[in-house]
């Protein structure tokens, strides 16, 4: 099965969101082999559309995913935000959401199947599903400090769900990496498996829940949702942008992309 996904990818150094359905099981699989499945806003835009048609189908119980060969995803496509300007960074942040959150807000069940790393968005989209299986040597990380992007409440708040505001800090203000032995104590993830199997533990997971009561399952997770303290949280207006820092964003990402470390001096003034 796990072979019938990739199989079914079709090849674009452009990026390519495909969808193929097993029985009552929705597979979803980022591909972009060249940037290490890196989405751009075109790909987001194909993701937020995809969740939308995944919501009104009646035959998919369950929806799993995953990104291509050895990654999940890097997160957006940093090099593609160097082209742009303030008002289409933040045009871009926005629509990123919207993909994330339509996945979130699926009323059926959603596994995210973590190979390679799944950074900054990349980690966002796999905290909207509601489970997590990783591979024993992939990475998770948030490191949105070093790029100037001053995060928004949707974001906080799906780490702040699972750790608690004090690790969350940790994570956030620090941009570290965690290991999966890390993720798991912390509660990032919730199954770790061989990097060689984990679509396969993904795939079983996801089978065990199709199989069970459509309406219990979704209940449950209606239930679940009410019970969080951290959800609900309304956003701020869309001409209030809080996605990037004017001055921070744009020496973070010249950073990045000359691969080197970048120069915050802008507040200097309070050393």
């Amino acid at each position: 099965m796990v072979e019938q996904i990739e199989q079914a990818d079709p090849s674009s150094n452009e990026g390519t969101i495909h969808v193929r359905d097993f029985s009552s099981i929705s597979v979803v699989t980022i591909r972009r082999p060249t940037a290490h499945n890196a989405m751009t806003s075109r790909m987001w835009r194909e993701l937020r559309n995809i969740g939308r048609k995944l919501g009104t189908n009646p035959r998919t119980r369950v929806v799993l995913v995953r990104g291509a060969f050895d990654y999940f995803t890097a997160g957006s496509d940093l090099k593609e935000f160097s082209h742009m300007s303030e008002d289409e960074v933040d045009e871009a942040f926005s629509l990123m959401e919207e993909a994330i959150s339509t996945f979130e807000r699926l009323p059926i069940p959603t596994v995210a199947s973590i190979k390679g790393s799944a950074m900054g968005a990349g980690l966002e989209l796999a905290l909207a599903c509601d489970l997590r299986v990783m591979a024993e040597n992939a990475r998770l990380g948030m490191p949105i400090a070093r790029l100037g992007i001053t995060i928004g409440t949707p974001f906080a708040k799906r780490l702040v769900d699972l750790v608690g505001p004090s690790r969350a800090k940790d994570i956030l203000f620090t941009g570290r990496s965690l290991t999966s032995l890390e993720a798991t104590e912390l509660g990032l993830t919730n199954y770790s498996a061989p990097a060689r199997k984990v679509d396969y533990v993904a795939l079983r997971l996801a089978k065990t829940i199709s199989n069970n009561s459509p309406a219990s399952v979704r209940t449950a997770k209606e239930a679940i949702a009410q019970c969080i303290p951290y959800r609900e949280v309304p956003w701020r207006p869309r001409n209030n942008p809080f996605w990037v820092d004017t001055v921070d964003f744009r020496e973070g990402v010249s950073a990045f992309v000359e691969k080197r470390l970048p120069n915050f001096k802008r507040y200097k003034r309070f050393q």
